[in-house]
């Protein structure tokens, strides 16, 4: 386990990030400058608050096959990062959106140079999470590596036994590395937690598995000291203030809106402590922004500072303007959407409500199979047409 000494001199203090999208669009709109321009922000912080540690939470890039211009974006990334001196660990693991295989290429020539990566979970009996201990004056600090998983990614862990949740998958697999609570232990890992009692907050840039049977109950890593999740866009504590998602850097849906992202510094201090969580201020290349009103009163007070912001833009008139599109693209470099909500567009809205919605694809199955059989589906029944459509899924993710 590889082991230096803390930047500050005193305590343990490490960035948590988590969910960067490198090669994301926006609405057809391609966010590499806005990114690039982020990720510089970060590394600016580095060099002036040399953490101890830098962690990534999965999610590095958005899709599984990165484009060329996603992949040099992150490694002009860890380039900067690998150049602050003395050297910054750098610990990443892989995302849902990330192939496990593409991430762990090179890992070892990259560990030189302190960049820890974990693509893939342990997947024979004999392997274990991968492990990254630091030190501070109280002692170390092992900072545990879970990429993303599914149960059947484990199987080969438990005897070709197929563990029968993805709870259970996590569970067992921390259960397996006999962690030493009495010292300071971090969790990386990127999955859906939840608090027993409330469901975190998500937003339309997130998808889910149907009928939500990715969900993990936080109290299955409150143990750890602190728990650095990446999944979720929007920064929340899950069920403690020390299991926390940093949500993304840059807003990647309208429904973030409102959303303020900012880069999450975490301290720890002596075992049995509270966790410190400084969020530090992000400035963004371009902001995304709801603009609502009669196109004429758009149009007149448009703010010059906001002109180049992402922008879904919704109008009131009651007769359709003349081309309104055309007219606001005079305005605004980098318009999302226009919408129309008027009288006529309500009416039309009131007059769907009475139509069919359709429901999860699940309980349109499980209706199908009630109607044909006669009866519902069994709990075993139903697990399994979950693991078919979270495998239909993946494929489609890849």
């Amino acid at each position: 386990m590889p082991k230096s000494l803390p930047r500050n001199g005193v305590i343990m203090r490490f960035f948590h990030l988590s969910d960067l999208h490198i090669g994301k669009q926006l609405h057809n709109y391609n966010l590499k400058t806005d990114q690039e321009y982020i990720l510089q922000e970060v590394v600016d912080y580095a060099k002036e608050l040399h953490p101890d540690a830098i962690v990534i939470a999965g999610d590095i890039y958005d899709k599984s096959v990165p484009s060329g211009e996603a992949v040099t974006v992150f490694d002009e990334f860890l380039t900067k990062l690998s150049r602050i001196e003395p050297k910054i660990p750098v610990l990443i693991i892989a995302g849902n959106h990330d192939s496990a295989q593409r991430l762990d290429y090179a890992s070892r020539i990259l560990g030189t140079q302190q960049i820890y990566i974990a693509g893939n979970v342990p997947e024979v009996a004999e392997d274990h999470l991968q492990c990254v201990t630091l030190e501070d004056i109280y002692g170390k600090v092992h900072f545990y590596l879970l990429p993303f998983l599914k149960p059947g990614y484990v199987r080969g862990k438990f005897d070709g036994k197929l563990p029968e949740s993805y709870q259970a998958a996590v569970e067992k697999l921390i259960q397996r590395e006999a962690v030493n609570w009495e010292e300071r232990n971090v969790l990386v890992t990127h999955q859906f937690y939840a608090g027993s009692s409330q469901e975190p907050e998500t937003c339309d840039s997130e998808v889910f598995s149907v009928g939500g049977i990715d969900k993990i109950e936080s109290r299955v890593i409150q143990q750890f000291d602190y728990a650095a999740l990446g999944h979720l866009h929007g920064a929340q504590k899950v069920g403690a203030e020390h299991v926390r998602y940093c949500g993304t850097l840059l807003k990647y849906s309208v429904s973030e809106e409102k959303q303020e992202k900012a880069l999450h510094v975490v301290t720890l201090g002596e075992k049995g402590t509270a966790v410190q969580v400084e969020k530090y201020p992000l400035h963004p290349l371009r902001d995304v922004r709801r603009v609502c009103g009669k196109l004429k009163e758009i149009l007149e007070s448009a703010n010059p500072q906001e002109k180049e912001d992402y922008v879904s833009i919704t109008l009131t008139d009651d007769v359709e303007p003349y081309k309104p599109k055309e007219q606001l693209e005079r305005i605004y470099s980098h318009i999302l959407e226009v919408r129309i909500d008027n009288r006529r567009t309500r009416q039309l809205l009131a007059e769907m409500d009475d139509e069919e919605v359709f429901a999860d694809p699940l309980s349109i199955f499980a209706d199908f199979y009630k109607e044909i059989q006669g009866n519902e589906l069994t709990e075993e029944e139903q697990k399994i047409v979950e693991n078919v459509m979270e495998q239909v899924k993946g494929m489609e993710n890849q």
